[in-house]
């Protein structure tokens, strides 16, 4: 059973929670609830990605604030921001806070989810390039200085000869590092290695 996605949905108001997971729910989406932004902010190292629906006013973190702190985190999930009638400087500043768009309550349902698909279709292969970037960057790091310093040769177009000679150690322990740099790496292949190299940004034009 395939879902259009997940959806995050933040509010105080129970009966606007419930009412929100139904009509998700029925529309194909996988819907999790939290009743405060904290809450949500709380669990958000773990959640997979999504698309937020937040209502803008409420107790302690508000939906401005919620935006702030996504902000911050740099976190890749399209909000979208529910507003009462007539908060529309509100529903202003969130847009320039990063929010995808706003809704005014009450608003049409088929209106939702549409924005809903919409945010999650041009949202998803940026969070989908962030976390390869993500991946790549911890692959990097779990390279030692010495594996650092022969992946950076091999990108470099320096053969394992020249290599060893630059940091004076031989031929044969060039070859143990670059095959412990083509596993650390996940690179069955030279261009495979300069490819991960240039999208971490270690080759410069």
């Amino acid at each position: 059973m395939m879902t259009k996605g997940i959806v995050y949905v933040i509010d105080d108001d129970e009966a606007m929670r419930d009412s929100l997971n139904f009509l998700l729910d029925s529309s194909g989406f996988s819907v999790t609830l939290f009743d405060s932004a904290q809450a949500f902010l709380d669990a958000l190292p773990g959640l997979a990605f999504g698309c937020v629906v937040s209502d803008v006013r409420m107790p302690g973190i508000d939906g401005i604030e919620l935006l702030k702190r996504m902000k911050a985190r740099q976190t890749p999930f399209p909000t979208l921001i529910m507003t009462g009638h007539g908060d529309v400087p509100l529903a202003v500043e969130a847009m320039k806070l990063g929010a995808v768009d706003f809704l005014e309550k009450p608003f049409e349902d088929e209106r939702l989810t549409a924005m809903i698909e919409s945010a999650i279709r041009q949202a998803a292969p940026a969070a989908k390039n962030e976390a390869i970037a993500q991946d790549i960057a911890a692959r990097v790091a779990s390279l030692s200085p010495r594996e650092r310093q022969v992946m950076e040769g091999l990108v470099a177009g320096l053969s394992n000869k020249l290599i060893a000679r630059e940091y004076d150690i031989s031929p044969r322990t060039i070859e143990v590092y670059r095959a412990n740099v083509m596993t650390k790496m996940q690179a069955s292949s030279l261009s495979e290695l300069v490819r991960l190299a240039m999208r971490a940004g270690l080759l410069n034009d």
